[in-house]
């Protein structure tokens, strides 16, 4: 058990001791699968001292406590957003976008037309711009997919991003972003803001750690976890990338981040086929 001591005051304000940014360190790796190196040191204690000096705390065993204690999913979800960064915008990594209208969505949208069921991951979805890109596609290319079983699931550990995605609220500077071909599938904007009921109904949003056993009982036929994994250190990766391939459908196409790599027993089923691309094939199979 590594010993907590006071924050030590700096010209700055404050800053942690070593054994503090150990603690923290194997907290995130343990409860969020985050693996921090001594490097990030300075930024998270940055980060960390200015939360901490808002809240007058002055003794970091105090901080632990309130990390462990019984109230404590809005301390937890406040630390992770302090150790992460919430970089996302519509059609982010426009490629992927591509590969997904032209080669994988024409075979969903004609099983859903067949009565079949169809659901698209977005895994670490932040604040929703990646599955509501998807559904803006998706509508662009079946008006009338509401009529069949289609939908979208999109998830993140923090609590907090996953409120902002329900509520469906963007600024105009991030909705102009959106190609104009794509916009103009879709309805204006509604009077509060939010985006339009079409594409809102296509999707559900729900918190979810990637570290924990995924708690669905069916499959998906594509998976999005793009630039998620690089907070994984290598184990953690390879069992985040296996338990989505037991996720996905036969066929079914896995996304990452452009930074990330595909490793481990995931491999032999997780097919190159495309950049950052992968397909779902039998053991030794090759992808179309």
């Amino acid at each position: 058990m590594i010993a907590a001591g006071s924050i030590e005051p700096t010209q700055e304000g404050f800053t942690l001791t070593d054994k503090d940014f150990e603690a923290i360190a194997d907290f995130a790796y343990k409860h969020f699968g985050l693996a921090m190196s001594s490097s990030k040191k300075p930024l998270v204690s940055a980060r960390l001292a200015r939360q901490l000096r808002q809240q007058n705390v002055v003794n970091f065993k105090d901080y632990l406590d309130r990390l462990n204690g019984k109230n404590s999913e809005q301390e937890r979800s406040k630390l992770l957003s302090l150790l992460t960064t919430n970089v996302t915008h519509f059609f982010r990594e426009p490629h992927h976008f591509e590969t997904l209208r032209k080669d994988v969505l024409p075979g969903l949208i004609e099983k859903a037309r067949g009565g079949g069921r169809v659901r698209i991951w977005s895994a670490g979805c932040s604040k929703g711009p990646e599955p509501f890109t998807m559904a803006m596609i998706i509508h662009s290319m079946c008006p009338d997919i509401g009529k069949y079983d289609f939908k979208i699931l999109g998830t993140d550990i923090d609590p907090q991003v996953v409120q902002f995605a329900k509520a469906a609220k963007y600024p105009a500077d991030e909705i102009a972003q959106i190609p104009s071909e794509y916009r103009s599938f879709v309805p204006k904007m509604e009077p509060d803001g939010r985006m339009p009921a079409n594409l809102r109904s296509m999707i559900t949003f729900g918190v979810l750690n990637l570290i924990e056993p995924f708690p669905f009982k069916g499959k998906f036929d594509a998976i999005f976890c793009r630039n998620v994994a690089i907070y994984f250190d290598t184990p953690t990766q390879q069992k985040v990338w296996q338990a989505f391939q037991r996720s996905l459908n036969p066929g079914g196409y896995l996304f990452i981040g452009h930074s990330e790599r595909m490793s481990g027993p995931a491999e032999q089923h997780l097919k190159t086929s495309g950049i950052t691309t992968y397909i779902h094939t039998p053991a030794g199979g090759n992808a179309q």
